[in-house]
C-alpha cells in the first residue's frame, strides 16, 4: 500500500518480533530520512522562489507535512504523479508548482517504494534488493539532471552546487547525494548476501540515461 507511516520507536514487545536484519534496514531508512531532510532544507534556501509557489510558505511546514504526518503520497501540488514521475515533474518546462517539493518527494518517495513503503519490519517482511539497487541508480541520475538539466531560458530547474566568489566550488549537494546512494547500495549488498542472490547492474550513460523501475 502507498503510504507514509511516520518512523516511530518500536516498543519492547515490537522488538521480540524483529531480527537483526530488519532493525538494520531501519536504521538505513532513517538515514535516508535524514539526509532528504536536510536536502529539502537546502534547496529551499537556494531557491526560495519556489516555496512562493507552495501553498505553505515556510519550508519547515513542507518538511513536516512529507517527513512527519500520515499521508498516501497524493499532494495536489505534484498533479497525481508519484516516486520517478514527480522528479521529471521538475524537469518539465509546463510545471508551475514548486519543484523543491516534487523534487525531495519524489525521491523519498522512490526510496519507500524500494522498501514496499514499509517504515517498520518484522521477521515476514521482505524487500528485492534489485529495487534499492535500482533507486541508487536513479539517485544518481536524479543527481545528474539536478546540475545539468535547464530550462527554455537557459537557466537551471533548480539550483544546488554552485562557484562561490572565490571560484570553489560548493559540493556539499553532491555530498549528501553520495550518502544517499551509499545507503541504499549498502542495504542492497547486506540483503543479496543474506539471500545469496545476484544483483543485476546497469551501466548508462548520464546524458542518456533513463530511470529504471522500481
Amino acid at each position: 500500500m502507498r503510504e507514509n507511516q511516520p518512523i516511530k520507536k518500536d516498543s519492547g514487545i515490537s522488538q521480540l518480533a524483529k531480527s537483526d536484519i530488519d532493525n538494520v534496514i531501519e536504521i538505513h531508512i532513517n538515514e535516508s530520512h535524514r539526509l532528504l531532510k536536510e536536502l529539502m532544507s537546502k534547496l529551499y534556501k537556494r531557491n526560495p522562489r519556489e516555496l512562493k509557489k507552495s501553498p505553505y510558505k515556510i519550508a519547515d511546514e513542507n518538511i513536516v507535512r512529507l517527513f512527519d504526518l500520515k499521508h498516501t503520497w497524493d499532494f495536489p501540488e505534484l498533479e497525481g504523479t508519484h516516486d520517478i514521475e514527480s522528479i521529471r515533474l521538475v524537469f518539465n518546462d509546463e510545471y508551475e508548482g514548486d519543484r523543491v517539493f516534487a523534487f525531495v518527494s519524489g525521491l523519498m518517495s522512490m526510496i519507500m517504494k524500494s522498501y514496499n513503503y514499509k517504515s517498520k519490519f518484522y521477521i515476514i517482511d521482505s524487500v528485492d534488493p534489485q529495487k534499492l539497487y535500482n533507486c541508487a541508480r536513479n539517485i544518481e541520475i536524479a543527481m545528474w539532471k539536478l546540475s545539468n538539466d535547464y530550462d527554455s531560458t537557459g537557466k537551471l530547474f533548480l539550483i544546488s552546487n554552485s562557484l562561490s566568489d572565490d571560484k570553489i566550488r560548493n559540493l556539499s549537494y553532491e555530498r549528501l547525494f553520495g550518502k544517499l546512494i551509499a545507503t541504499q547500495d549498502n542495504m542492497a549488498i547486506i540483503l543479496a548476501n543474506k539471500k545469496q542472490r545476484g544483483i543485476k547492474k546497469i551501466i548508462q550513460n548520464m546524458a542518456t540515461a533513463v530511470f529504471l523501475p522500481i
